[in-house]
């Protein structure tokens, strides 16, 4: 290593010292992501009023998105269309082979295992992530953070801290509301709209919505509320550059928010579920 950072090829040396920069710079979004998780305790209960402003906020915004609703509203609508969405495909689906009457089986299946928790996590991080990266951001680059330090108050606990634990609390009751718009927007599409009699659409629906998917799937939705308030508030508390270098960090940071959704839902269904799926299409 030492001798491609410092031998004569100018393309080894700047390939090893990419690699180099990679590497230093997983090693710091390691420390950062401890140095957070390790705070979260003395973050709720030394800034418990802070965490609970923050819950506030997250769950209802703040300012203009305040108006609508905020996250909660956002979210809603999100999971509410997808619903639908994944009714109308798998009515028309499952119609050319015949075999309609098991869209109940599609809401009961695909909501809870897939489209909820990757939408929810989207909208988390289009909503409150981006919002912390912002904020954080904002607050770097105007040295509020460094003031913070200078008066004796520890700015991780106190600014990282609090958004993660106040993100992973209030994941709770939007995914809550998201699975239940899913559920809605599926059953209306699937009955109301196509026609299907109701008590077949509940009938494949109830057979096949098992009670320990709805748990894992709340799991998902907690880990990945946790991996997108880590990553936004990296990126916002890292921030530099001025108002320039704030608006690259929050695009920075949505980018690689969106991937970790997908991955910890890929990761997460291939531990619970394995590769069979873990289900037995009856009834």
């Amino acid at each position: 290593m030492a001798l491609a950072l410092t031998g004569r090829f100018r393309g080894t040396r700047r390939g090893m010292g990419k690699i180099s920069q990679s590497i230093d710079k997983i090693g710091d979004h390691a420390l950062f992501y401890g140095r957070a998780l390790a705070a979260a305790p003395r973050a709720v209960f030394h800034y418990r009023k802070e965490t609970i402003r923050l819950i506030a906020e997250i769950s209802m915004g703040t300012g203009a998105l305040a108006v609508i609703g905020g996250t909660v509203v956002i979210v809603g609508f999100l999971t509410l269309f997808a619903g639908g969405t994944i009714a109308v495909q798998g009515y028309s689906s499952l119609g050319n082979i015949g075999v309609e009457a098991l869209t109940g089986f599609f809401a009961a299946f695909i909501n809870v295992r897939i489209a909820a928790p990757v939408i929810a996590g989207i909208g988390l991080a289009a909503t409150i992530g981006a919002g912390s990266t912002a904020q954080l951001g904002a607050m770097r680059v105007s040295e509020e953070i460094d003031a913070l330090e200078v008066m004796a108050i520890p700015s991780i606990p106190y600014l990282v801290s609090t958004r993660v634990m106040a993100g992973m609390i209030a994941i709770v009751p939007l995914y809550s509301l998201a699975v239940v718009a899913s559920f809605i927007a599926s059953r209306f599409a699937t009955v109301v709209i196509y026609g299907q009699s109701s008590g077949v659409y509940d009938h494949y629906f109830s057979t096949f919505l098992i009670p320990t998917d709805i748990l894992w799937s709340f799991g998902q939705a907690i880990l990945m509320a946790l991996a997108v308030m880590l990553i936004h508030t990296y990126y916002g508390y890292n921030a530099s550059g001025g108002p320039v270098g704030v608006g690259v960090a929050v695009g920075n940071a949505v980018r690689a928010s969106l991937i970790a959704v997908v991955t910890v839902t890929l990761l997460l269904s291939l531990a619970i579920y394995g590769g069979s799926g873990n289900f037995n299409l009856s009834g």
